[in-house]
């Protein structure tokens, strides 16, 4: 038993020092990128698998016309595929065999389970379900997304992909996207009491909800963003509150992933401060999904390594410069840049910092908050005061 797990160990070991091997060792050929392509499609195909064969458990009811559409499996299929394939090629390029190796692992799992053509194997309904499904398109998304963008136009050229801290970060991606029914549950709570109990507001949601589309979309950006300035502000300001906040800015590397560094209690709060305009003033459900969408990716972008100093740009929206003052370990970015939007806000409120070309030297917090997301999690309750 001590030897499986010595030997697990190693190979985990192995594994992360493959995935953050030097960018000189990563050159097409080496097997590098097939391994870990194959390992980005073998987790997403087994988590739709997953979903499929555990509708009731592992698939998020919003996400059911995918499920329902008639090509998916063919891409379920072709996902596990083109991973099965980039697996091969890994272990046959490349002379340490992890990422291959676990690739390989993760699409014959995929397959045991039944692959694309896997019926639901549930007749029961617990009512509660885990997003592994939101979790995989999520990755997909936002990964393929960001994670090319940054390799093209990093501002930290020297800043790997699997950076310090990487699978810390990518363990909060992969909590939130798998609560995302228990965080939407807790977070609409608020907003639920509120228009129970506000019955007076008809008129006004009558009004906003026949606003033009575009306006109503314009208007929703405003709203959350001031909302969300004083939320952020007072998690900056309280002691209490601040302690939640440091695990966000924790974070000594900035990245389309860092985003997703943020404790639970927060998750929740941030969300019911955001959907309580959306929902109070009566705007249209559509305009809430397409502003729930742009968070998602801008939230990414206002972290991510991208270079570009955007002075002009960033005097009237967010641009990752700005956010990255918020983040920085200087003291004059301290306690600075609240906006997620609009600096305007920062600008009416005297906590706007955005100085012509120049970036922070380093991100993080003075105080020394533990490595681990269940240490995180225990921080803010545990924090002596500083």
């Amino acid at each position: 038993m001590w030897g499986h797990n010595h030997d697990m160990k190693s190979f985990r070991k192995q594994l992360v020092a493959d995935l953050e091997s030097p960018p000189q060792v990563r050159r097409v050929g080496s097997g590098w990128l097939s391994g870990f392509f194959a390992i980005v499609l073998a987790i997403a195909g087994f988590c739709f698998v997953a979903a499929l064969r555990w509708q009731m458990s592992f698939a998020t009811p919003e996400l059911d016309p995918l499920h329902g559409w008639t090509g998916f499996r063919v891409l379920v299929h072709a996902i596990l595929l083109l991973a099965y394939a980039l697996s091969l090629a890994s272990l046959l390029l490349r002379p340490r065999k992890a990422m291959g190796a676990t690739a390989l692992v993760i699409v014959l799992a995929a397959t045991i389970l039944g692959g694309a053509n896997v019926q639901p194997r549930e007749s029961h309904d617990w009512g509660i379900f885990f997003g592994l499904d939101f979790f995989a398109v999520n990755m997909i998304a936002t990964g393929l997304m960001f994670a090319p963008i940054e390799r093209i136009f990093p501002h930290l050229r020297q800043q790997r992909l699997f950076r310090p801290e990487w699978s810390e970060d990518l363990f909060y991606y992969l909590i939130s996207s798998m609560l995302v029914q228990v965080i939407t549950f807790l977070a609409l709570a608020p907003s639920g009491y509120v228009n129970a109990h506000t019955s007076w507001l008809g008129e006004l949601r009558a009004a906003v909800s026949s606003l033009p589309w575009l306006v109503q979309f314009a208007l929703a950006m405003v709203l959350t963003d001031l909302a969300q300035y004083w939320f952020h502000r007072l998690f900056h300001t309280i002691p209490f509150l601040w302690g939640f906040h440091a695990v966000h800015h924790s974070a000594k590397s900035m990245d389309w992933l860092a985003g997703a560094r943020m404790h639970f209690i927060e998750i929740v709060a941030l969300r019911g401060v955001t959907s309580l305009p959306l929902l109070t003033f009566g705007f249209l459900p559509s305009v809430m999904q397409a502003y729930v969408a742009l968070v998602y990716i801008y939230s990414s972008l206002v972290h991510a390594n991208l270079r570009g100093d955007f002075n002009r740009l960033g005097r009237f929206v967010v641009v990752p410069r700005f956010h990255h003052w918020h983040h920085a370990i200087e003291k004059e970015g301290y306690d600075k840049n609240f906006a997620i939007h609009f600096p305007v806000i920062d600008r009416i409120f005297g906590t706007h910092y955005f100085p012509d070309n120049a970036w922070p030297k380093g991100y993080g917090v003075e105080e020394d908050v533990p490595r681990g997301y269940l240490a995180q999690l225990r921080y803010p309750f545990v924090r002596k005061a500083q």
